[in-house]
């Protein structure tokens, strides 16, 4: 249940992927900056990095994964997005795809998406968002009406990550009056529509509406049981926030490497700014908070291992280390000076990016009403 020394099977596994990511990625990733990269690069993007165990590191053996866990899942994720935001989030969402199709489909869906997917052939999405609904997942509107052998969908998802990459989502619907159930679309068979979102940042990914017309669905995608959506929905967060917490370590990892190369060459007064004291504290700050957000991180992925239900732990993780990549990174802009608002330097990229993370899978504001809920077993929420 370790998470604080890698040993020596993670060490090579992350030594393999980052030299991957330096050479084979990173250019495509610089090509692309604040452009949509489109589905089929996406697609050879997410093919190569599958050869290093990404999306499948947590999905076990029998399905097809490597069976590592979400320990070592999360030092692979970290390279993926200090090489990259952008894709390091639609690797996320595809994994979180995957871990969810081996635990909750039944076998006629694992065997026809869940190969392509683990191979980065295909891309998964989670539909729960709508323009009315975010944290209050119970409020859903989507509805899915019965029909013979078949549900019926109608309904407006938003920022759904991977949305316009998408083969197949994973729609939250309502079945009932109280009940939600996981409904999987696919985009070819059963319909959707996909528009891209235009944000302040991360725009190389796919973010976007989705809209469902009439779409035919046969009985049998349900995921997991029928009327299960809502408890499934939060064993869902419980994962994707220890990884969006994840994400901020990688952002802010390459926000102070960046910092500490320009610290060390940059000259003021005679010597580099490295030798300023504000500059060394910075430094140190940054520093600090980057790895108690990993530790923090680990922490999760650390109890999700053992089987251990961690919402308050991830909850702490994405607030935590998505709040500190706002500082960070703001940091990393002010250490560099008028340089930092260049687009010639990757930190003004970062810092906007930071602005972002805080938001997806429950904003600050809602992972502290779910840690005060752990502590004292009263909803805040009404």
């Amino acid at each position: 249940m370790t998470y604080v020394q890698p040993n020596e099977d993670q060490i090579l596994a992350v030594d393999g992927i980052r030299k991957f990511l330096q050479n084979e990625i990173k250019p495509i990733a610089r090509e692309y900056q604040d452009r949509f990269i489109p589905r089929n690069v996406m697609q050879q993007i997410t093919e190569g990095i599958a050869e290093f165990g990404m999306p499948g590191a947590a999905v076990p053996q029998e399905y097809g994964g490597l069976g590592l866990g979400y320990v070592t899942q999360g030092m692979l994720f970290e390279e993926i997005v200090a090489c990259s935001v952008d894709i390091g989030l639609a690797v996320m969402i595809n994994s979180g795809g995957a871990e969810f199709m081996a635990e909750s489909a039944p076998a006629h869906l694992r065997e026809k998406y869940l190969p392509g997917l683990l191979a980065g052939k295909i891309f998964s999405s989670f539909g729960i968002s709508e323009p009315d609904v975010g944290s209050n997942v119970a409020d859903i509107k989507t509805r899915a009406v019965r029909d013979g052998d078949h549900f019926v969908i109608n309904g407006e998802k938003t920022w759904i990550s991977n949305g316009h990459y998408s083969d197949y989502i994973i729609c939250t619907s309502r079945t009932g009056e109280k009940e939600l159930s996981h409904i999987l679309v696919d985009r070819v068979e059963n319909g959707y529509e996909s528009r891209n979102i235009d944000k302040i940042a991360m725009n190389s990914q796919s973010t976007a509406q989705i809209f469902f017309t009439d779409s035919r669905v046969p009985v049998t995608n349900v995921m997991g049981a029928e009327g299960a959506g809502l408890k499934n929905t939060m064993k869902v967060f419980e994962k994707a926030r220890a990884h969006v917490g994840m994400l901020s370590v990688g952002l802010m990892r390459a926000a102070l490497e960046e910092s500490i190369r320009y610290a060390q060459e940059r000259k003021q007064f005679g010597k580099p700014i490295a030798a300023h004291q504000l500059v060394a504290a910075k430094l140190a700050e940054m520093a600090t908070m980057l790895d108690a957000s990993r530790l923090m991180c680990f922490r999760a992925f650390s109890l999700i291992d053992a089987g251990v239900r961690c919402d308050l732990q991830s909850s702490m993780a994405k607030w935590y280390a998505t709040e500190a990549a706002v500082k960070v990174c703001r940091d990393a802009v002010q250490l560099h000076g008028g340089n930092g608002l260049t687009k010639e330097f990757e930190v003004e990229r970062l810092a906007r990016e930071a602005i972002v993370i805080p938001i997806p899978d429950g904003t600050t504001e809602i992972q502290k009403l779910v840690i005060a809920r752990g502590l004292t077993g009263i909803s805040a929420i009404v």
